[in-house]
């Protein structure tokens, strides 16, 4: 069975020049088939109080209204996806930029106005594996960023962990499907400020322990349970790490859920 490789960065790997231009290299030289997919919810945050735009965010995940999707449309699908599309073209990768919306990829479900009103936030229900696909069967990268819609005409602001993990869980019928989750930590870290402290396996029962003494919190929450549920969806295997690790068999660069 093929590999497909599904590859989420996120967090100041985006915002560093020198990082996001060493991974977009290694990430154009893969010869599987692969999937991008980004967030930028440093840059949305950013823009959000340049233009006195409230920023509220529960347990990692923000919280959307009207002016905060423009935003987050202007940001992720808009200035970040596009200049990583460019710079891929640049480096050989025929890429293609896209939210949910674009050839009906991903159709959410607006999240449950109880027990938290998120707003604009969806859950994805459907991934269009024939449309993504035929793309991947033209030598077409296909790039995400983590805007999805509600097949109404609404467009849907939507965790990219989440997206990645859907993705990849989409295709595990078809491929080996690797899930990587990059950003600018080594891994999962004991203390965040010691790259030393890496934890270099989490399953079930050390992911509920790590979390009660708070090691894992905020962001990496909803990384961690869509990384228990990719694996639950047939995901052949969940890493997450420094960018590095999408060509490297170092595990001194990935925390590996089991």
């Amino acid at each position: 069975m093929n590999t497909l490789k599904v590859i989420k960065i996120g967090g100041k790997l985006i915002d560093d020049p020198t990082a996001i231009g060493s991974f977009l290299e290694d990430f154009a030289a893969i010869k599987e088939p692969k999937i991008l997919i980004h967030g930028g919810g440093n840059l949305a945050s950013s823009m959000a109080r340049d233009l006195d735009v409230p920023v509220q965010q529960i347990d990692g995940r923000r919280i959307t209204d009207d002016a905060t999707l423009d935003i987050i449309t202007m940001a992720y699908a808009g200035k970040i996806n596009k200049n990583l599309v460019a710079r891929l073209q640049g480096l050989g990768c025929n890429a293609l930029g896209l939210t949910g919306a674009d050839g009906n990829s991903i159709v959410s479900k607006i999240r449950d106005k109880k027990p938290i009103d998120f707003g604009h936030v969806g859950d994805p229900k459907s991934v269009n594996v024939d449309f993504i696909q035929l793309l991947l069967d033209h030598g077409i990268t296909p790039v995400f960023c983590a805007i999805t819609h509600d097949g109404a005409g609404q467009l849907l602001n939507t965790n990219a962990d989440t997206v990645a993990a859907d993705v990849c869980s989409a295709f595990a019928k078809a491929y080996t499907t690797q899930l990587y989750y990059c950003f600018e930590k080594q891994g999962v870290l004991r203390d965040i400020n010691d790259p030393s402290s890496l934890i270099q396996d989490i399953d079930q029962k050390e992911y509920e322990h790590l979390k009660l003494e708070k090691v894992i919190a905020d962001g990496m929450l909803p990384k961690m349970q869509n990384s228990f549920r990719a694996l639950q969806n047939g995901v052949s295997s969940v890493h997450i790490g420094l960018a590095s690790m999408i060509t490297s068999t170092d595990n001194n660069h990935t925390t590996l859920i089991l």
